[in-house]
């Protein structure tokens, strides 16, 4: 199981900008952390629309950490890029598990569900102020 690509990058992006303060431009950014430059406007776009980054327009345009750094976490970035992180899809409410009677959840469920939430408090755990 891994992370999505797109999210390896995001978190490539947030930990330049954490470790070089100031304001960058797309291309800095993507040349700087080997992020593809369309892959990287995307991504920035999304870290935007996640209040993680700052995006300024104009001749002096570019994009800037805004989060706080002893609060932002990589679970912040994962969670801004795919989503509420679930081990397995049967605990996102949608999908029909067929091992699940009466709508109670089975044995697997609450089993996926703890793995879930011990991921989920491991990268909150992992701050980049400290990494």
């Amino acid at each position: 199981m891994h992370i999505t690509l797109e999210t390896d990058y995001a978190i490539r992006i947030v930990d330049f900008l954490a470790k070089n303060k100031g304001r960058f431009d797309a291309t800095t950014i993507s040349e700087n952390t080997s992020v593809p430059s369309n892959f990287a406007m995307k991504i920035l776009r999304k870290l935007s629309s996640g209040k993680i980054v700052t995006s300024y327009k104009g001749t002096k345009g570019g994009y800037e950490l805004t989060a706080d750094l002893n609060e932002l976490s990589v679970y912040d970035v994962v969670e801004t890029m795919e989503g509420i992180y679930r081990f397995s899809r049967c605990l996102d409410g949608e999908y029909n598990c067929t091992r699940c009677e009466n709508g109670l959840p089975c044995t697997y469920q609450h089993a996926f569900q703890r793995i879930s939430d011990m991921v989920c408090e491991e990268l909150k755990k992992l701050k980049f102020s400290k990494m």
